[in-house]
């Protein structure tokens, strides 16, 4: 039985000697992993933008909540289905048919603004349209950043190309916020659909060799079931998707619960309330350089592991705090775990899943990430009944305790067996 290779590069010959350079002396690196910043910011520009109009038109938080989640189902619904198309078609055409389609969705809701006639469900529209191009990124570009890089430095690659994406996440919003207070919703969603033409024009530049074959509708069911079937053999791959569950259920909610936070437990003011919810990126920010400057020691198991327990526990302990700066510190600490969760969960399927069914593996992953809105439900319920701080605490505490159960179960299923004489 194949069993996947979970280890990384510990020679010290081509990671250690080349490093960064060695990844930026790559040109197919450096186009894939503009696009990846150039994209994952404008998502955030466009995140921000449409919260701000429909807030403002409805004055609705289930409004802001339902056009927000029309960004995140498709990863839920279209994740393992990506995952099979992007073994039949081209990655390449697939990356640039993405970026033209969420160009294009921008652009409808720019020219619907600019003439004055922009509702909330255009935009819930044209999101569900962008989110199902998201849908494709774990089996498309972020697969192509780690064979761009090359086995001796995918995980230098997925580190950078992670340490971008907490860059962006802090960089989007404010994008975001500046040009709709500057030139309204046609404004920050012109903006997008500029950069997203110009992410495509990077596109066809890529050397990109990938064996294809036609796509026949009636098969992808079987190729479903194959990659499931794989996965469920796959002790690592399973932890990976249990772990990523996991985190999207109960830790990432807490972003919805910043404000009335730092708001109702430090009654601190609403640019502070910012200054908290930045505490997080910018301990990712720091794992990240820290991911891309050196090779880890341990192993990738106890790196998802252990990054990923420090930031539950972070979110468990943050509200308990007696003083908002010492939660601010506590939740950059935690941020640093989180980039070490994000790192692992793509090395290990890049590093370990043959090419056939490396895509279907991290179609998987997509809809586990998908899963984020029901954790949002979950945690509004909880606010509901016990209050922003008793939600953070109970869904964090909850995600530990999982966690630990998958530890364990991933333990289990990777002790080799006892030998008896």
């Amino acid at each position: 039985m194949h069993r996947l290779v979970a280890g990384m590069d510990r020679s010290g010959t081509g990671t250690n000697r080349e490093g960064i350079r060695g990844l930026l002396a790559s040109g197919d690196f450096v186009r894939l992993w503009s696009i990846g910043g150039t994209v994952n910011a404008m998502r955030w520009v466009e995140m921000l933008a449409a919260a701000l109009f429909t807030f403002e038109v409805t004055g609705s938080g289930m409004a802001v909540a339902f056009v927000s989640a029309a960004r995140t189902l498709p990863l839920l619904l279209f994740g393992a289905v990506a995952g099979v198309v992007s073994d039949s078609i081209d990655r390449k055409h697939i990356l640039l048919a993405g970026l033209l389609l969420t160009a294009c969705a921008s652009a409808a809701i720019c020219a619907l603004g600019a003439l004055g006639v922009v509702q909330p469900w255009h935009i819930a529209l044209a999101a569900f349209a962008s989110g199902s191009v998201w849908a494709t990124e774990m089996a498309t570009r972020r697969r192509m950043v780690g064979e761009a890089a090359g086995p001796a430095l995918v995980s230098r690659a997925v580190a950078l190309d992670s340490l971008t994406g907490a860059c962006t996440r802090g960089l989007g919003p404010v994008i975001g916020s500046v040009s709709y207070a500057m030139f309204g919703v046609a404004g920050a969603f012109a903006i997008s659909a500029v950069m997203y033409l110009l992410s495509a024009c990077l596109v066809p530049g890529l050397n990109h060799a990938q064996a294809t074959r036609k796509l026949a509708l009636s098969r992808v069911p079987r190729e479903l079931a194959e990659g499931l079937a794989f996965a469920r053999t796959q002790p690592t791959v399973l932890a990976v998707l249990g772990v990523t569950m996991t985190m999207n259920l109960f830790a990432f909610s807490y972003v919805a619960l910043v404000a009335p936070i730092a708001r109702g437990v430090f009654e601190v003011s609403a640019g502070l309330a910012g200054v908290l919810a930045a505490a997080e990126p910018l301990g990712s920010l720091i794992g990240g350089l820290f991911l891309t400057g050196a090779a880890p020691k341990s192993s990738p198991r106890a790196l998802m592991l252990g990054g990923s327990a420090a930031f539950l526990a972070a979110l468990v302990a943050m509200p308990l705090m007696p003083g908002y700066w010492l939660a601010c510190a506590v939740l950059m600490a935690g941020g640093i775990g989180l980039a070490l969760f994000g790192n692992m969960q793509t090395t290990l399927i890049l590093t370990g899943a043959p090419a056939h069914v490396r895509s279907r593996q991290m179609g998987l992953i997509t809809v586990c990430i998908g899963t984020g809105p029901l954790g949002q439900i979950l945690i509004g319920a909880l606010a509901e009944q016990f209050g922003p701080l008793g939600a953070v605490v109970a869904t964090a505490g909850s995600g530990l305790a999982v966690l630990a159960v998958v530890a364990a179960l991933w333990a289990r299923a990777e002790r080799p067996p006892a030998v008896f004489d």
